[in-house]
């Protein structure tokens, strides 16, 4: 086998629509990722992605923002208020762990600290396996803890939470209750499509807990870096603060952030057949390609000469997104994509009438806040992967309450 490796925009976009070339970043993580949604290809792929992207009924996005979010919102952040602070990455992480367990269909009976730490830590966990070609640690020993944590997560999670939601199936199909009271989540789905998808309990696990990681990793991750570029780009200048006024133009920068950091520096792929790649030639069967999603996010050909530095005013060409590639493109696009960043709202849009996303709306109370890094106390790199995240992010606020 020999690897191929692309970083020019246009041969990654290319090879991201090549229905020929199958998903191969998450084979090493296959503990967590083997079989699920994430890693499945053609008819299958097909197949699986039109069954769970039921979940995504009507309206689904405006219920989620308007009714799921505030409230969790409040009630995750105000601990970090009445401390004036505190870590970004903790906070981030509570956020969206809650947020995706209502997503996936994951229940918290308890609603106590103690559940959400051990949830988030199980998360954290999850991710790490995923994410496992890029740990800089045993890969034996990860796989072992990644395991203890599914295993973990089945018994004092999952468990409950598909007796509770079979019980509302059976009502509903046997006439004692409406549609309207079915949970309107992931497992609800799987649920229902068992039939579809024949899943035994070991990969129902994993697809759920391929969701829990997807879902609360990237999003902690992108929330950190966009507060970051934001507060670097707004500095000492007035003028700029009074933009940060408008959370439209958050958005815009939020999504200006996430093409400099994509969740994932890069996507790899596998030919499944001999086949003509654009940047690597005619390949055999079985050759890998390395779309390195970071570099081609920067391409001073599409996004301009300053692609390297954060501008969210930045004229970005028709057909291509204000992100780049951090969602990914074709039959892998992020499922959460329209969920995590919103609808590009075109700039004077009406913000009652904008679909923001989870990362934008984030930031957008974080800067009502006045968040700002701690002097004295600067954020640091996480040291066990060599992906470009943030270990530890402390931040401050100015208020109590906005």
């Amino acid at each position: 086998m020999q690897v191929h490796r692309l970083s020019d925009y246009k041969d990654c976009e290319a090879a991201l629509r090549n229905t020929g070339l199958r998903q191969a970043l998450y084979d090493a993580g296959e503990v967590i990722t083997g079989g699920t949604l994430l890693v499945l290809h053609s008819e299958e792929h097909i197949r699986r992605r039109e069954i769970e992207i039921r979940v995504f009924r009507r309206n689904f996005f405006k219920y989620y923002e308007k009714e799921v979010f505030p409230a969790t919102l409040a009630q995750t952040i105000a601990p970090y208020l009445s401390a004036g602070g505190g870590d970004l990455i903790e906070l981030g992480y509570r956020l969206t762990v809650n947020l995706t367990a209502d997503f996936a269909g994951v229940d918290r009976p308890e609603k106590t600290a103690e559940e959400s730490e051990q949830l988030i830590r199980l998360v954290k966990k999850m991710s790490e396996g995923a994410t496992m070609v890029h740990s800089t640690r045993d890969k034996d020993e990860l796989n072992q803890e990644v395991r203890e944590a599914l295993s973990e997560f089945d018994r004092d999670f999952l468990q409950a939470s598909i007796a509770r939601r079979q019980t509302l199936i059976d009502a509903v199909e046997c006439g004692d209750a409406s549609e309207d009271t079915l949970p309107r989540d992931v497992l609800t789905v799987i649920l229902r499509a068992q039939d579809e998808l024949q899943f035994d309990d070991a990969q129902r696990l994993r697809e759920i807990g391929f969701y829990m990681q997807a879902g609360s990793h990237s999003t902690a991750n992108s929330v950190v870096h966009a507060l970051d570029e934001i507060l670097a780009w707004a500095g000492e200048n007035p003028a700029r603060w009074e933009r940060l006024e408008d959370p439209v133009f958050i958005q815009h920068c939020v999504h200006e952030s996430l093409r400099l950091h994509p969740a994932s520096p890069e996507a790899w792929r596998k030919t499944m057949c001999p086949m003509q790649v654009s940047g690597a030639g005619e390949l055999p069967e079985g050759d890998r390609i390395e779309l390195d999603l970071f570099k081609a996010n920067r391409s001073e050909e599409i996004f301009g000469s300053d692609a390297g530095s954060f501008n969210p005013d930045r004229d970005v060409p028709t057909g291509v997104m204000r992100s780049g590639l951090a969602f990914g493109i074709g039959v892998h696009t992020c499922l959460g994509r329209e969920l995590d960043g919103g609808l590009l709202a075109k700039p004077g849009t009406d913000p009652e009438k904008a679909q923001f996303g989870i990362v934008p709306l984030i930031v957008i109370k974080l800067l009502e806040l006045g968040a700002s890094k701690v002097p004295g106390d600067p954020p640091a790199p996480d040291t066990k992967t060599k992906r470009p995240n943030w270990g530890r992010y402390p931040i401050q606020f100015a208020k109590e309450q906005a």
